[in-house]
């Protein structure tokens, strides 16, 4: 049975809802979000006043492996003896209604954290976590962001460095090996993709894949230059996805719902042909707007461009990196 679901997706789960709304709600049609943060308020602030009402989803998987959906980035959970592994840590707002979503799969205790990146959709709730119990891992780069202030500036927002108690206290490198309620998790480092910090988590007896925000299903994903993110690195992270899933993985990705492999192949797929679009007019010397006025993405939009990342804004971040 395939997992792959394509739009319209659900404001639920989606990181950035609240922007997609108001940016629609205010004009008429989607706005890039440093608009939408001029049409309305802070996206940071709108994000999370969002997650402090709406509902979590839980979907059960399989081998113990449960996803989380509503607060911010997807969230798996592995439960057993050894106690509640988190892959991602939502937004803070959350915290009542993921912890009524963690009672209901049982009543081991949170035991380890890990963080996919540094963004904060997926690392607000750090802190709240720890004091609950986790050991948080994450790769080294994602600590470095925490650890100090950081601009994003297609967020038009500056994120001020984060409280001891939501640094990793363990950190990776290029790759790591966890043991965990019988099921070994493998975690990959991608290199610079959507940041430079981000990391794929396989939990090899479920053969359950968390991609993190090297995966959007369903929608242009956003691309954070700020950090280290670019182009040719989403597609190699993307090459990767596909290289590790097989036609049984269960993949769940940063935003959207849980797919397969064949959902990332079909990412893969339209990353490769937009990009190459793109760079084509690039290399002919044609600046951005007339870049955009081409509509490189013209053959992926009924499909990808219905939501916050429109195609105008994908071009752009796309002709950033081309």
């Amino acid at each position: 049975m395939t997992r792959t679901h394509h739009p319209m997706l659900t404001r639920r789960g989606f990181c950035l809802c609240c922007v997609a709304a108001t940016a629609f709600g205010a004009s008429g049609g989607w706005l890039t979000p440093r608009e939408a943060f001029a049409q309305a308020k802070n996206i940071v602030d709108l994000i999370r006043e969002h997650a402090a009402t709406d509902p979590i989803k839980v979907t059960k998987l399989r081998g113990g492996v449960s996803v989380l959906e509503g607060s911010g980035g997807n969230i798996a959970v592995l439960t057993g003896p050894d106690g509640k592994v988190l892959i991602d840590a939502g937004i803070t707002a959350s915290k009542p209604r993921i912890l009524e979503a963690l009672a209901g799969l049982g009543k081991e205790p949170i035991n380890r954290l890990i963080n996919t990146h540094w963004h904060f959709d997926h690392t607000d709730g750090n802190e709240w976590l720890h004091g609950a119990g986790a050991v948080i891992l994450a790769h080294e780069n994602t600590r470095k962001h925490l650890e100090s202030a950081q601009r994003v500036e297609d967020w038009d927002f500056t994120f001020p460095k984060s409280p001891s108690g939501a640094l990793p206290s363990e950190t990776m490198g290029a790759a790591s090996t966890l043991k965990a309620n019988g099921s070994t998790l493998h975690l990959k480092y991608y290199g610079p993709a959507h940041t430079d910090s981000d990391i794929s988590v396989h939990i090899a007896e479920a053969d359950v894949l968390h991609t993190g925000d090297t995966f959007w299903n369903g929608v242009y994903p956003f691309i954070d230059y700020s950090t280290g993110g670019n182009i040719r690195g989403t597609i190699a992270a993307a090459e990767a996805n596909v290289a590790m899933a097989s036609d049984k993985t269960i993949v769940i990705p940063g935003h959207g719902p849980v797919s397969d492999r064949a959902g990332l192949v079909a990412f893969r797929d339209m990353l490769v042909a937009i990009h190459a679009n793109v760079a084509k007019l690039k290399a002919r010397g044609m600046p951005l707007e007339e870049v955009i006025a081409a509509k490189p993405t013209a053959a992926f939009d009924e499909k990808w461009g219905q939501f916050v990342i429109n195609p105008a804004f994908f071009t752009r971040l796309v002709y950033a990196g081309a």
